[in-house]
């Protein structure tokens, strides 16, 4: 599997994983199932999951695949797999906010190398290219025509005044504590991935995370900020957030654009 030969397929999955999630959507009720930990799952999440997973083992049949709608993959271990949130922020789809994106991504040796997050109800759609830089891409979003794409990089930060995207669903006094450590001169608040995609655009400088997520949130919205120039490390030794963990949770951690001078935990 090269990167030229990724990239395409997983661009394309996300785009038809869209396309089935929006079909959902529109409809006037959809089933809402809550999982063992409480969080919720949807048919759109389930649905979206089998494309993709039918896509990427078609495609690549030797590689690993983890994702977070089979729980049965979340035993597995590898240096190199592929790894899938279907739809992530099902609370923002459940409550038809639209901050809700697919994630799909390549980890290499506990780095994410490649990915995408696209978010369907806002038509904004981000990736890295087989060159490994990120674009968000404009226009029609045609499965098999790549449109126009714009180069992302993240901000020149000022560090007098920070822009910093914060979680719409899990806010907490411990987020704010952090980010109070800062000179801010404005808040965006962000569901899903979408946060590490602004980080990207340079929307945003900073987002820390202090709750708990998993890799498969994490890992598209890491490659995109890193093909952007943009980094992810531990929330409490500052160190690069790796994947591969067992189970794979993640520590508390923190997006940024590299000119923003981080205070400690």
């Amino acid at each position: 599997m090269t990167y030229e030969e990724l990239v395409p397929v997983i661009r394309k999955l996300a785009l038809e994983a869209g396309d089935k999630i929006m079909e959902i959507y529109g409809a006037d009720d959809f089933d809402v199932k809550v999982k063992s930990d409480d969080s919720p799952v949807t048919e759109a999440d389930e649905a979206a999951d089998a494309l993709i997973s039918a896509g990427l083992r078609a495609a690549f049949p030797d590689v690993m695949l983890v994702t977070e709608e089979q729980s049965a993959t979340h035993d597995t271990t590898g240096k190199t797999f592929l790894i899938v949130d279907p739809l992530d922020g099902t609370k923002e789809f459940v409550h038809r906010r639209g901050d809700f994106t697919v994630n799909i991504a390549l980890v290499e040796d506990g780095v994410p190398t490649r990915g995408v997050v696209y978010a369907p109800a806002k038509g904004r759609m981000f990736y890295t290219q087989a060159d490994g830089k990120t674009v968000e891409e404009t226009g029609a979003l045609d499965k098999d025509t790549v449109g126009a794409v714009t180069p992302l990089s993240v901000a020149k930060s000022d560090n007098s005044a920070l822009m910093v995207v914060a979680s719409k669903s899990h806010r907490d006094q411990a987020t704010d504590d952090y980010i109070n450590k800062y000179a801010v001169k404005d808040m965006k608040s962000a569901g899903s991935s979408l946060k590490f995609c602004l980080v990207a655009t340079g929307e945003a400088d900073i987002y820390p995370r202090v709750g708990r997520t998993m890799e498969w949130d994490t890992a598209a919205g890491h490659a995109v900020l890193a093909g952007a120039g943009g980094k992810v490390v531990r929330f409490d030794d500052h160190s690069p957030l790796v994947y591969g963990k067992e189970g794979y949770a993640n520590p508390f951690f923190i997006a940024y654009a590299p000119a923003v001078d981080l205070k400690s935990a």
